[in-house]
């Protein structure tokens, strides 16, 4: 920043020289919160401190580009209240009540939808062997496929809307799918009904939850984002514990129709409070065109592009244990039980796997961490389940790294996409990369 030295004008027996900033707006924004101001005289100095900035009102909390000098556009925080602003100015809180209620609510969302997603194992499993016993396993994976696809595929729409609108409506509109799929399993009988009630119905459903419910995290952390969102994104691995012990509790005692009522009762409470706790810092915008339809034009960016297929092939290999593991138990004969049970252990291995790489992320760096974790669960698989067979401690083992080495994919993944973009754009590319993702 170029600076003007006045000459020397004297009054009496003090001399001062005179600095002018060339803007005042710039010499504030890019004097530290702590810094002070010094005036010299010959004889003595005074230190003033700088006024204290205010803490932003939410209508001004996000302030764009244009309205930041090029010469402030570096992250900055203020270490009083935490109060962290990104390169284009926008700022964020990094915790306080209201931030860390919307992790709780996040937490809670994707129990009760991605937590259903990584039951897919438990639930085929069982209608394998019962409602859809002649069909074939493959016949019967395309239900689950169609579920995970539906998962990440909608959010090609999601992701605009939760942008532009925020996340209300859309967390309504999946907890009210995602307990009619869950209610209208107990009726299902043939091939179709399960492709409607599961594939359609419920992967539309987790996701209107699970955009919004990850997306809304990086309204309210940004240093901190890794860390929020690796504490949200194990209520998935929560739910893919519990359900699946559940499951395989009730489903001799009281069979397959109230075995999933009680999941539905479960998946009632926890949506109705995700509902009231899930929300967006961003005012709303029209619901114009420019604003709600997908926009494909943001893979011209070859980092966007490249992160994007990366996971797209994490994706493909990931779904494969979560949704053969408890069949493949079945197959080599261990006990329907354990069958059952190794889909739970798998994922109190992603728990962990969600919540610890993140803490490590936010100063190793969110890539590296997510490149380290992929090798493992490329280590996993080669050198643990494929020789396992008839092992069962190697495939316990097994269950558990991989689930702790895939975790780190739901965690890590938003953050990584979070970095090539604005946060007022945070829902778009998140959701567009899981379409293309959603492929595999």
């Amino acid at each position: 920043m170029s600076t003007n030295v006045g000459s020397a004008n004297k009054t009496g027996d003090h001399e001062f020289d005179i600095v002018n900033t060339q803007s005042t707006t710039t010499a504030q924004s890019t004097t530290p919160f702590d810094e002070k101001t010094t005036v010299h005289t010959d004889n003595e100095k005074f230190d003033m401190e700088a006024a204290p900035e205010q803490e932003p009102s939410p209508e001004d909390v996000y302030r764009t580009a244009s309205t930041v000098a090029p010469s402030q556009r570096s992250t900055r925080r203020d270490p009083v209240s935490r109060v962290t602003t990104d390169a284009e100015g926008n700022t964020y809180p990094e915790g306080g009540l209201e931030a860390w209620l919307v992790v709780l609510g996040s937490f809670l969302g994707l129990f009760g939808s991605l937590g259903l997603v990584n039951t897919i194992g438990t639930f085929q499993a069982y209608i394998q062997t019962h409602q859809l016993k002649e069909y074939s396993s493959g016949s019967n994976g395309w239900i689950f496929g169609m579920f995970a696809f539906l998962t990440f595929f909608c959010g090609v729409q999601v992701g605009p809307i939760f942008d532009a609108r925020g996340p209300r409506l859309l967390v309504f509109a999946g907890s009210v799918f995602q307990m009619a799929m869950i209610i209208l399993l107990g009726f299902c009988t043939e091939y179709w009904h399960f492709m409607l009630v599961i594939g359609v119905l419920g992967g539309v459903g987790a996701s209107l939850i699970f955009t919004p419910a990850i997306s809304a995290i990086g309204h309210y952390f940004y240093e901190k984002r890794g860390v929020a969102t690796g504490i949200a994104a194990p209520g998935g691995s929560v739910g893919g514990i519990v359900f699946p012990l559940i499951l395989q509790d009730l489903f001799p005692k009281i069979g397959w129709a109230w075995a999933t009522r009680v999941v539905a009762l479960i998946c009632l409470i926890v949506l109705s409070i995700a509902n009231l706790l899930i929300k967006s810092r961003l005012p709303q915008k029209p619901f114009s065109k420019e604003n709600v339809l997908p926009d494909f034009r943001i893979f011209r960016d070859p980092r966007f592009a490249l992160t994007t297929a990366s996971v797209f092939f994490i994706e493909w290999g990931l779904f494969v244990p979560i949704s053969y593991i408890s069949s493949y138990a079945l197959d080599h004969g261990f006990p329907t039980k354990f069958s059952y049970q190794i889909i739970a252990i798998l994922n109190a291995g992603s728990f962990f796997g969600r919540w610890l790489p993140g803490f490590f992320a936010d100063f190793l760096g969110r890539f590296n961490t997510l490149i380290a974790t992929v090798a493992l669960c490329v280590l996993c698989n080669a050198c643990l389940w494929l020789p396992a067979g008839d092992s069962l401690p190697l495939l316990v083992v097994y269950a558990a790294l991989f689930g702790f080495s895939s975790g780190s994919n739901i965690s890590l993944t938003p953050v990584c996409v979070g970095q090539l973009c604005k946060t007022e754009n945070y829902g778009r590319y998140y959701a567009t990369a899981y379409t293309i993702v959603s492929f595999g």
